[in-house]
């Protein structure tokens, strides 16, 4: 992939006006996943730290309560070999953001049936999240707050204010029943969510074993949704795959469209963001 001249807007995902998201497949190597995740599992015990539901690494230092970072050098694997931080400033997702570039990494491990509640990022980073997989596919879902008329993929309109969620809004209830938008991420895959995704929606991903998709149009009384995944095909609710024309493995965009399963296997993934607020000055690169 061309990082020298790299054109963040071919990668946009047709979400129908709900807000901005870009996909890029194979945005690291198999060789490069591979290495990556070496690294990752060779990190030191202490390193890793147990939640309920997965376990993780934080790089680039930590956070203070007044949301401001204590930088700490990133590792090699992260701004050497392969250059993730260099291939991320290229893409230009984060030119508006301080310091042009992610400063702070999140390496979130999940098993089968492991996943995250619908969260928002909060307010100590630039509202930017890129994300990489590696090892294994996921289904990532948007959601939205009840209390909000929102866009949606099938061009609803929208009054929303876009301004970013402060602390005291986050008591307000999920609608959780059903994504707002639902993107399948490949291994070696990066996802890039900005705009109101970012400052006025949540993500999240459901902990489950496999995802079931049924056939284009199956069980759906929508004959211009011809692109349905199923989340619980017992429990019948659609939910489009946004990004299923962008998907590069055959077999993936084949059980999308025609119907099957997807096995999920551990899934590393790095969420990369900016930490504008950094302790001293300057962030480590």
């Amino acid at each position: 992939m061309d990082f020298a001249n790299f054109d963040l807007s071919m990668h946009s995902v047709d979400t129908g006006g709900l807000a901005q998201v870009h996909y890029i497949p194979d945005f690291v190597t198999e060789e490069e996943e591979a290495y990556l995740l070496r690294q990752i599992n060779s990190a030191p015990r202490p390193k890793w730290k147990s939640l309920a539901n997965r376990r993780l690494q934080v790089w680039g230092g930590d956070l203070t309560s007044s949301n401001k970072l204590l930088a700490q050098p990133l590792p090699p694997f992260l701004n050497k070999y392969p250059d993730i931080i260099g291939r991320l400033r290229a893409t230009g997702a984060f030119s508006s953001s301080k310091n042009g570039m992610p400063n702070h990494v999140i390496v979130n491990e999940y098993l089968p049936n492991q996943g995250i509640m619908p969260h928002e990022d909060g307010p100590s980073y630039h509202p930017v999240v890129a994300t990489i997989s590696l090892g294994s596919h996921t289904i990532f879902n948007y959601y939205q707050y009840k209390d909000n008329t929102l866009t949606s993929p099938t061009g609803a309109s929208s009054d929303l204010n876009p301004s970013t969620h402060s602390e005291s809004e986050r008591g307000r209830v999920i609608d959780a029943t059903r994504p707002v938008l639902s993107l399948l991420l490949e291994p070696r895959s990066l996802v890039i969510t900005t705009g109101a995704l970012y400052t006025d929606h949540l993500h999240g991903i459901d902990p489950r074993a496999e995802d079931v998709f049924l056939p284009a149009g199956s069980e759906s009384t929508d004959l211009e949704l011809k692109m349905s995944s199923f989340s619980d095909a017992t429990e019948k609710q659609g939910v489009m795959i946004a990004n299923w024309q962008m998907i590069r493995d055959t077999k993936m965009r084949e059980t999308i469209t025609e119907g099957g399963a997807l096995k999920r296997n551990t899934r590393i993934s790095l969420t990369c963001r900016d930490v504008e607020r950094v302790v001293g000055g300057k962030p480590f690169r």
